[in-house]
C-alpha cells in the first residue's frame, strides 16, 4: 500500500513529464480506477540524410545516435476517458569529427483519449476515438544546434481522430493527427531560412501525422505492424552542405512493429519492444529505432475489473 501511494503521489507530481503505456497512436484503453506506469528506453541512429530530397552522407558526423529514457504513465478516469503523460530525458552524440551531442529533459506531453463510440458491426467491433494533447519544454535546451539539439523548443496542441476495427483478436487501426506548433526562440537576434530576419522569433510551421497498425491484440499478447507518415505543413530544405534550421520542411515514412507482453504469472507486470525503419525523408536522418520498456498495473480502491 505505501509504494502505492508514493506511485500515486509521483505521477501527481510529474503529471505532465510522465508519459504512456497505452499511446495517443492506439486504441488500448486502460480500465476505470486503473493505473500504469513504467519506463521505456529508446536508441535511433543514422548514418544517411536528406538534404532536402538529396540523400547523402557527411563524414564530419558519422553516424548520428540519439537515446532516450521516459518515465511513462497512463490513468484510466473510465473505461472510456484516459489520461497520459510523459517526457522524455534524451542525450545525443556523432561518431565522427570535433562536434559533440548535447543533453537533458526535453519536453513535457501530455493527453486525453476518449473512446466516443462503440458497436458492433458485422462480425467485428468498431471504436471511435478523438484524442487531444499538449506538449511544451521543460528545460531550457539550445535548438539551434541540429542535428544534435535534443528538442524544436516549441509549445505543439494536437488533435487526433482514431477509428479501430477489432475482428476476434485481429485488428486494423487507423489514425490522423493535426499538430499545431507555437513559435521557437533563438539565442540571437537574427537569422537566415529563406531571407534574412532581425528577430530571435521562428515563425514555426505545423505538422501532420497519419498512421496505420494492424495485427493480433489477445489478452496477453499484443503484436502490430506500423506503417506512419509524418509530414511539415510547411517550411523549407537544409541549404546544399549546412547545418538543418528548426523550421525547415522535415518529412518522414516508417515501417515498424510493435510487441507488448503481460506476464501471465504476474498480470500487474507486462513488457514491450518496438523497431522503427525510416523508408523515406526529406531533411531528415534515415534512423533505425529500437525501444524496450517494462510497465506495472495496479488499480485504486477494492471494487475493480480482473
Amino acid at each position: 500500500m505505501r509504494i502505492k501511494i508514493f506511485i500515486a503521489l509521483s505521477c501527481i507530481f510529474l503529471f505532465m513529464e510522465s508519459g504512456r503505456s497505452q499511446t495517443d497512436l492506439d486504441a488500448i484503453m486502460m480500465n476505470k480506477n486503473q493505473f500504469c506506469n513504467g519506463l521505456q528506453y529508446a536508441h535511433s541512429s543514422w548514418k544517411n540524410y536528406w538534404e532536402g530530397e538529396l540523400k547523402r552522407e557527411n563524414l564530419n558526423l558519422g553516424t548520428v545516435t540519439t537515446q532516450s529514457v521516459m518515465y511513462m504513465a497512463n490513468y484510466g478516469i473510465t473505461d472510456n476517458l484516459n489520461i497520459m503523460v510523459g517526457a522524455p530525458y534524451i542525450w545525443t552524440k556523432p561518431s565522427a569529427g570535433n562536434m559533440s551531442g548535447m543533453n537533458g529533459i526535453q519536453d513535457i506531453s501530455a493527453f486525453v483519449k476518449w473512446r466516443a463510440y462503440q458497436k458492433k458491426i458485422g462480425k467485428g467491433k468498431l471504436s471511435l476515438y478523438a484524442i487531444g494533447g499538449i506538449s511544451t519544454p521543460l528545460s531550457d535546451y539550445v535548438i539551434d544546434f541540429l542535428p544534435f539539439s535534443i528538442g524544436l523548443g516549441t509549445t505543439n496542441l494536437t488533435a487526433r481522430g482514431m477509428v479501430d476495427y477489432l475482428v476476434g483478436k485481429i485488428n486494423l487501426t487507423g489514425s490522423a493527427a493535426y499538430i499545431r506548433r507555437g513559435n521557437a526562440e533563438l539565442d540571437r537576434n537574427s537569422y537566415f531560412d529563406t531571407e534574412l530576419r532581425l528577430t530571435n522569433e521562428i515563425n514555426m510551421p505545423d505538422a501532420a501525422q497519419y498512421q496505420l497498425r494492424a495485427g493480433y491484440r489477445g489478452k496477453y499478447l499484443i503484436a502490430e505492424g506500423l506503417l506512419t507518415n509524418w509530414t511539415t505543413l510547411g517550411g523549407f530544405d537544409i541549404t546544399r552542405n549546412n547545418m538543418p534550421f528548426p523550421s525547415n520542411k522535415m518529412n518522414n515514412t516508417t515501417v515498424g512493429a510493435y510487441v507488448k507482453y503481460t506476464i501471465k504469472q504476474h498480470t500487474n507486470l507486462s513488457i514491450l519492444g518496438s523497431a522503427n525503419f525510416t523508408v523515406s525523408g526529406r531533411n531528415m536522418g534515415q534512423a533505425n529505432t529500437y525501444s524496450a520498456g517494462a510497465f506495472y498495473a495496479f488499480y485504486f480502491g477494492k471494487n475493480h475489473k480482473k
